[in-house]
């Protein structure tokens, strides 16, 4: 007889709780995007100051998962949720009002992290709240219904706001937000910790943040200027300190994250698939993007709105993932599921340059919706195949693995693109050496040498033409891989083991990490 307790009227309504932020901080993710030219008017910032304005956020973020995740383990899931919400809402208050460049840079940098407090936090304590199987694969779907659909409708809330209040205005959604969660969540959120959790260690932290950080910034300049000196030394420096970092937490008693869970297949193989799955889609969701900006030539406004089926879409899978998984195996609704993202992948390959845009809207919104199940299923095996007391750390490397994810397939599948770009762009001969040599880079080059030309067409033309052909290679890349890793993800995760008792003091870490 099943005796695992189920989640009663207090759990969902946390569960309420918990969403709201998690729904905040993806808005936060997509919603400066649509602000930095007004912002950019009003401080001024240089090119230097403007990267770091939208960057520093995502990276503190990427770099601090893996930290915020042990910690909350350790002193307490709501305590550090508490924290991070008080965190996050003077920062919000602290970024809407920045008198300058240096101040905005500051006030992301605390929103980060902030943020990546948040995050696991909230995870972990659905794994908590919600022991039942079911009960917790539905919870796991409204959490990453709010975030996937957050990161989508960020530029249609950001345009509304813009229209009517300054920029600063979108750093405020975030205060109501954040006192709803500290009023309330000390009567529906219940504590969690490792009672027998060791001292945190500094070193670790030092060297995961040594780890990330270049990595993270490594790829994302990959992605905008290609292969270089200084983003191919962060990259080695990054990888060189992970090395230290494995080798470090093999060694110490209370490490920062415990190798040993990489010994159970179902953490593995579903953190493996939750890895190549956000590098798919932050690939395409990025070219799809500026095919609508650059290639469409719609605002930003309308471009969030066309986007808006998508997180539709995504909403829809995640949310009949858990229905569907009680009727057929998870791994079969997950394997389907990406086969249906595959091939709405592969419609990108009819898109041309002239008229696209409802078959990208289209192919984007099937895509998203078989991923969605991909998100919801592969999270809670992640957080349901380790022991309660580690759930913090798993749900950090959950997310780490997405966030590390988005940013290789932008960089990946953004330079796959380009290099087909540049070679097929046939632009007119008696171009000036400098317009040809900005529009052959990319579309975006292409789009502002064209605004200094009386015929702006001679190269808007090839260069939309020339984009759609990288884009169409693209589809053809990603949806092979991700028809492939469907199979593969099915039969690794048939047999999956349920176990989740925690892997015994002194057995080897998988040959995986």
């Amino acid at each position: 007889m099943d005796t695992t307790p189920r989640a009663g009227r207090r759990e969902w309504i946390g569960l309420a709780v918990l969403a709201f932020p998690t729904l905040l901080l993806s808005l936060d993710m997509s919603v400066l995007h649509l602000a930095v030219p007004h912002l950019a008017a009003d401080l001024q910032p240089t090119s230097t100051e403007l990267l770091w304005i939208i960057d520093s956020y995502g990276f503190m973020i990427a770099g601090l998962l893996v930290t915020m995740g042990t910690l909350g383990d350790r002193i307490g899931r709501r305590k550090l949720l508490m924290i991070g919400g008080t965190g996050f809402g003077i920062a919000s208050i602290a970024a809407a009002f920045a008198p300058s460049p240096a101040m905005l840079i500051a006030a992301r940098v605390l929103l980060g992290v902030a943020g990546a407090t948040l995050m696991p936090s909230t995870l972990a304590l659905i794994s908590n709240m919600f022991q039942d199987t079911r009960q917790r694969s539905t919870a796991i779907a409204v959490w990453m219904s709010c975030f996937m659909g957050g990161m989508v409708i960020g530029p249609v809330v950001g345009g509304v706001l813009l229209e009517n209040f300054w920029w600063g205005s979108v750093f405020l959604m975030g205060v109501p937000v954040m006192i709803l969660l500290l009023v309330s969540a000390p009567a529906l959120l219940p504590e969690y910790r490792d009672e027998n959790a060791g001292k945190l260690d500094l070193v670790s932290v030092g060297l995961s943040l040594g780890t990330i950080l270049p990595i993270v910034y490594a790829l994302k300049e990959l992605a905008k200027y290609g292969p270089q000196v200084p983003n191919m030394l962060a990259l080695v420096a990054g990888l060189a300190l992970g090395v230290v970092f494995v080798r470090r937490q093999r060694r110490i008693a209370d490490p920062m994250l415990d190798l040993r869970l990489f010994r159970v297949r179902t953490f593995s193989a579903a953190l493996g698939i939750v890895l190549v799955g956000a590098i798919t889609m932050g690939g395409i969701f990025m070219l799809v993007s500026q095919y609508f900006q650059l290639v469409a030539g719609l605002s930003a406004l309308e471009a969030g709105v066309l986007m808006v089926p998508q997180a539709g879409a995504v909403v829809v899978g995640s949310l009949i993932a858990p229905r569907l998984a009680k009727r057929f195996r998870p791994e079969f609704v997950l394997g389907f599921g990406m086969l249906v993202a595959a091939a709405g992948l592969l419609l990108f390959v009819l898109v041309d340059a002239g008229n696209g845009t409802a078959l990208v809207t289209i192919g984007i919104a099937c895509a998203s919706f078989g991923m969605g199940p991909q998100g919801v299923l592969c999270t809670e095996m992640v957080v349901g195949s380790v022991p309660p007391q580690k759930a913090g750390a798993a749900s950090a490397m959950s997310e780490t693995s997405g966030e590390f994810g988005i940013a290789m397939g932008i960089a990946v599948f953004g330079s796959l693109a380009t290099a087909v770009y540049r070679g097929v762009v046939v632009l007119p001969p008696d171009l000036p050496p400098g317009i040809a040599a900005e529009a052959a880079d990319g579309m975006a080059g292409a789009v502002t040498a064209a605004g200094r030309l009386a015929d702006p067409e001679s190269v808007l033309g090839p260069a939309r033409d020339a984009f759609t052909s990288g884009f169409q290679v693209v589809s053809i890349v990603s949806a092979a891989v991700v028809a492939l890793f469907a199979v593969i993800g099915m039969a690794l995760l048939r047999k999956r083991s349920g176990s989740q008792a925690e892997p015994k003091a002194g057995e080897p870490e998988a040959a995986a990490v």
